[in-house]
């Protein structure tokens, strides 16, 4: 009997960020396929003794493939631990359809992505009442090019909160797509390179003039999160507009009005 291979998200890069049930499946795992250019090595400490453990960064799509119908034969539990979670820029489907054909079970564990990560690390909010409540998960474009209609510009236009992947070496490309769609020279960016990483973190502020020179100057050219966002900074504004659940003012099934509303 096939056992089942679970694709697991590792979250941003700190073990602890593991969900619990991706740590119980790998404290029960038999083979682990992880990988290790982009996953902390730390987070397969949770693998049992005698569990086989394969790091991916060396292999194409076909050998992995192969290896996690291999383990199936011989395991009940498989584990492919992924950066992040399995569903963003991850190769989910690519690996899942040659399970699928082999007639072997497979499911997925979400884990926490490196765009939340980046955000929580610099105490910022993604949405903000009435300044944007829209995240949008993109890339730029490279070796992969964007489908028709996503390209950064265009996306860039709508003003909400932009999550960039994979495009720390394209800064440049970032900064002329952001300019192209009106945004403003100081216009606040966030870049986190690994995120949540015990120890190698790090957080670079600056505005859409000179956030490459800054990244340069931290030597950021890999495995960081670019967030451009109207809410950026917002912990420091003088004023704010309040969240309606929260507000004494507002009535919903849970609570009463108890006060006249305050804008402020």
């Amino acid at each position: 009997m096939a056992g089942k291979v679970w694709f697991v998200g590792a979250g941003p890069g700190d073990p602890e960020l593991l969900t619990v049930k991706g740590r119980r499946l790998l404290e029960g795992a038999g083979a682990i396929l992880f990988a290790g250019s982009l996953v902390d090595r730390a987070a397969t400490l949770f693998a049992p003794p005698g569990c086989e453990i394969r790091d991916s960064k060396d292999m194409t799509l076909e050998e992995m493939s192969a290896w996690l119908v291999e383990q199936s034969a011989r395991h009940a539990c498989v584990v492919r631990l992924q950066t992040g979670d399995p569903g963003l820029y991850g190769a989910l489907i690519e690996m899942s359809r040659p399970l699928g054909a082999a007639g072997i079970e497979w499911a997925v564990v979400p884990g926490v992505s490196s765009a939340f990560a980046s955000a929580a690390a610099a105490g910022e909010t993604l949405t903000l009442p009435e300044v944007t409540q829209t995240v949008i998960l993109t890339r730029v474009a490279g070796r992969t090019p964007m489908p028709p209609g996503e390209d950064l510009a265009a996306l860039a236009a709508h003003r909400t909160t932009l999550c960039i992947f994979l495009s720390i070496t394209l800064l440049h490309e970032v900064q002329r797509a952001l300019r192209a769609a009106g945004w403003r020279e100081d216009a606040p960016i966030l870049v986190v390179q690994k995120a949540s990483w015990p120890g190698e973190e790090k957080i670079v502020r600056g505005t859409l003039a000179d956030i490459k020179q800054r990244c340069q100057a931290e030597k950021i050219a890999s495995q960081a999160m670019i967030i451009a966002s109207p809410a950026l900074g917002a912990a420091d504004w003088p004023t704010l507009a309040r969240s309606k659940l929260y507000d004494p003012a507002f009535t919903h099934r849970f609570r009463k009005a108890t006060a006249q509303e305050n804008p402020a």
